[in-house]
């Protein structure tokens, strides 16, 4: 789904730039919750919309797209959903990962989403390695988002990814993802989707002179 539902009138002025060979960067944005269009979906399409006009082609995973079987390590069997799943990560150049917090904790379906990049441990590019991933999390109150976004970081770490300097901490209390605090967010969102993008410009510049 490349469709972001997003006025993208909102992120003008941020300028494509090439990449490998005049080659889109892709970035995959996962997240949400079960509930369609709920505040953490909002807030990873947000972001995604900012990696677009940074240049990037974009896939959402999101909502009920991830309500995957539990990840098992006894079968190499895949569901199609789980395997779009894995195979868009495959492609990524970069990542944007947002969880609800559920009880202080990234959500059991954003979690069991990632779980799957498991399948990825045999690839020339391992799990998520040498890609940056932009963490957002939304919560109902400060001390669940900033707990959740810690722990979005130390998984991306985990699998050898990069997260952003720009972290998003979205506290949903204060209609941080609607009107009149949306501006703010939205900067904020904006930017975790650039840094994704600028990283993977990096990358690839590098790549070519080593």
């Amino acid at each position: 789904m490349t469709m972001l539902d997003l006025d993208l009138d909102l992120f003008r002025g941020v300028a494509p730039g090439p990449f490998r060979g005049g080659h889109r960067p892709h970035v995959v944005a996962i997240g949400g919750s079960t509930r369609p269009g709920s505040s953490a979906e909002l807030a990873v399409r947000m972001a995604a919309a900012g990696a677009q006009e940074a240049g990037a082609e974009v896939t959402v995973i999101a909502g009920r797209d991830l309500m995957l079987p539990i990840y098992d390590t006894e079968t190499t069997d895949r569901s199609p959903l789980a395997q779009r799943l894995v195979e868009a990560v495959r492609s990524a150049d970069g990542i944007l990962l947002s969880s609800p917090g559920y009880h202080g904790a990234l959500s059991g379906l954003v979690k069991n989403a990632v779980d799957y990049l498991e399948d990825l441990r045999g690839d020339d590019r391992p799990y998520l390695d040498g890609r940056a991933v932009g963490c957002i999390a939304v919560a109902y109150g400060w001390q669940a988002s900033v707990t959740t976004l810690q722990q979005l970081r130390q998984v991306t770490h985990a699998l050898r990814g990069w997260p952003t300097p720009q972290g998003c901490a979205v506290n949903a209390s204060l209609g941080a993802v609607t009107a009149p605090a949306q501006e703010s967010t939205l900067a904020q969102l904006r930017l975790a989707g650039r840094q994704v993008v600028e990283f993977a410009h990096m990358r690839a510049a590098m790549s070519t002179t080593v």
